[in-house]
Parts: structure tokens; C-alpha cells; sequence
């Protein structure tokens, strides 16, 4: 009987000799599952089926519940303000008026900057430590320290920023407001925490997520296209720019939206150094406000209309997360290779 597997067809016991019969993967997988079992684990797998369907519906229970709350309490302020929130920028608890638009473009200046910033600093990190520049070694002690960088609590990066990167940076600051101090981006002269230090230190906090994805997806890429790469007689830059990286672009693409998504909702950290005020400035040198910098600061003071102001803040904020996951989800499907 060796060889043989029992299977029930209806109510009748077969035995096959499946050692013998040429049949595919999939035709394998399926007598797999036709075979008599054990019901200790048919219990186990049901329980677990069960178990995965419940935690999985959770999580989008939660979900939805998070932003069916947030939508209930910001009803008020979506009533009396309208879509004018979001294009005003005029934030004053005592007369009621709320407008938005001062956060939603300090976040939005912030958190692209910052990636415009960190991607080519990401990547080209992780291409270093994947190809053999350097002893490897050497390589396992910068991607440790790369690693070691994202376990920073946010409050020290904060501390940090405010007494020694801003005091650094200032010096560069004035120049760059003396030279092009007539574009309306670098219009204000810089006096501590603005724009322009809050999206350098969303670069520190997002370069190790770059990087480490970065690192995987380049370090995935199969070793036969890299040889073919050679063997037709391509140099090292070539095979890393024309076969590496394509092979590669979708989990780096993934990747790089991720890390959009986290410096959208950073809070702490920007909140010590952007400065938190609601005085609209194209400026990056001007002090300036986050979606979720307002939050963290007026939350536990406000009450009333402010409230469900800062509950529609809050439902914008979760809108454009929400499309940054889409998004994520769409350049990466679109960008991804399949290798057979």
C-alpha cells in the first residue's frame, strides 16, 4: 500500500496509487485536500479559518469605526463651515472661526519635501549596502545603525532638532533667505522652528523606513538577472540602474509611500520645531502648522465648535492617508515584475 492515498468520493472509499499517476501541482493539491483526515485536524483547521476571518474583519471593523466617530463629531463644524474649512485659514477659538487650510498645507509641504529628500538618500543607502562597495562587515555595521535610527523615540528627535539642528541649520537658513529671499518660498527670514526644520527632521524620521525596505526589495532581486546583466557585457551601474532597480521598483515604490503615510501623521516631532502657528506663509523659512500638530496641541483644551473643528481636521487627515494607501496599493500593483 505504499503509494496509496484513501479519498471519498460521495459516500465510497477509493484508493489511488498517486505515486503513479502524472498529474500537475495544482491536481496534487487538490487530492491533498481530498484525503482522509484526521478530524483533531479538521477542528484545527476550521478553528483556524474562523479565528483568521474574525481577526481580519476586526481590523476593518475598527476602521470603520474610527472614522465613523470622527465623521459624527466633525458633523457640526462640516455643517457650518462647509468646503470653505478647507481653502480658509483664519483659526480664532474666540469669534468660532475655523479654517484649515494653514495645517492641510503645512502637512502636505512637510511630508512630500521630506520624501523628496529622503528617496534618493533611502535608495541610495540601500543600493550601498546591497552591492559589494565595502567589506561586508562594514555593511552589517551601517544597516545596523540605519535600523538603530527608527527605534529614536520622536521626543528625543524633537530635542535634538530644536537644540542643535535648528542652531546648526540657521546660519544656512539666512543665507538662503539673503540669496533667494525674493521667491515667495524662502520669503521670510528664519527665527527658530519653521517649515524648513520640520521637514529635515521628518527626512531623519523616514530615511531608515526607505532604506530598510529598500534593502530587501534590491536584496530579492534574483541573482541570474544580475549575472545575465554581465554576461551581455553591461558594467556594474548599468546592471544596478537598468535591471536592479527595475526588478526592484515596486517594493521600493511601496516602500516610499509607507514612509508618506508616517510623515503625514508624525506628531511630536514636528510639533517642537514647526513652530504651531496658524498665520498662513507660502514661506518653508516661516513658522507654520501640521494637521496633526494642531490636534496634539489643542485637543485637550477645546471645547464646543472647536471640537468638531478639530474633528474635521481630523477627517481630512485620515482622507489623505486613506489615498496615500490607495495609492501605494495601485503604483505598486502597476509597477510590479513577475519573474517565472
Amino acid at each position: 500500500m505504499n503509494g496509496y492515498q484513501r479519498f471519498f468520493h460521495g459516500s465510497t472509499k477509493v484508493c489511488i496509487d498517486v505515486g503513479a499517476l502524472p498529474m500537475s501541482l495544482d491536481t496534487k493539491a487538490d487530492l491533498f485536500r481530498l484525503r482522509l483526515r484526521p478530524w483533531t485536524e479538521k477542528i484545527t483547521d476550521q478553528s483556524f479559518r474562523l479565528l483568521a476571518t474574525v481577526l481580519a474583519s476586526l481590523v476593518g471593523l475598527i476602521l470603520a469605526a474610527i472614522l465613523l466617530t470622527v465623521l459624527a463629531g466633525s458633523r457640526t463644524a462640516m455643517a457650518t463651515f462647509g468646503l470653505g474649512f478647507l481653502t480658509t485659514s483664519n483659526w480664532n477659538p474666540v469669534t468660532n472661526e475655523y479654517g484649515a487650510f494653514t495645517a492641510i498645507y503645512g502637512t502636505l509641504a512637510t511630508s512630500l519635501l521630506s520624501l523628496l529628500i529622503a528617496v534618493p538618500l533611502g535608495v541610495g543607502t540601500a543600493i550601498f549596502l546591497t552591492e559589494n562597495f565595502i567589506p561586508s562587515k562594514a555593511r552589517q555595521i551601517i544597516g545596523m545603525m540605519v535600523e538603530l535610527l527608527a527605534a529614536i523615540p520622536s521626543v528625543v528627535l524633537g530635542l535634538w532638532a530644536i537644540f542643535v539642528m535648528e542652531p546648526f541649520l540657521r546660519p544656512l537658513l539666512n543665507s538662503l533667505h539673503a540669496t533667494l529671499g525674493w521667491l515667495p518660498f524662502f520669503s521670510t527670514e528664519p527665527e527658530g522652528p519653521g517649515i524648513a526644520p520640520a521637514i529635515l527632521i521628518l527626512v531623519v524620521m523616514i530615511l531608515p523606513i526607505i532604506t530598510a525596505i529598500a534593502r530587501d526589495s534590491l536584496s530579492q532581486v534574483p541573482t541570474e538577472l544580475r549575472q545575465a546583466a554581465y554576461g551581455i557585457g553591461t558594467s556594474r551601474w548599468g546592471a544596478i540602474f537598468q535591471v536592479i532597480l527595475p526588478a526592484a521598483i515596486s517594493g521600493i515604490a511601496g516602500g516610499v509611500m509607507l514612509s508618506l503615510g508616517r510623515a503625514m501623521g508624525e506628531t511630536m516631532a514636528v510639533t517642537m520645531i514647526i513652530g504651531n502657528s496658524n498665520n498662513f506663509s507660502l514661506s518653508l523659512l516661516a513658522p507654520g502648522n501640521t494637521i496633526a500638530s494642531m490636534l496634539a496641541n489643542q485637543f485637550g483644551e477645546a471645547d464646543g465648535s472647536q471640537v468638531s473643528s478639530l474633528m474635521y481636521a481630523a477627517f481630512v487627515l485620515m482622507l489623505l492617508t486613506l489615498v496615500v494607501n490607495v495609492l501605494a496599493q495601485w503604483v505598486v500593483r502597476r509597477l510590479s515584475l513577475r519573474y517565472t
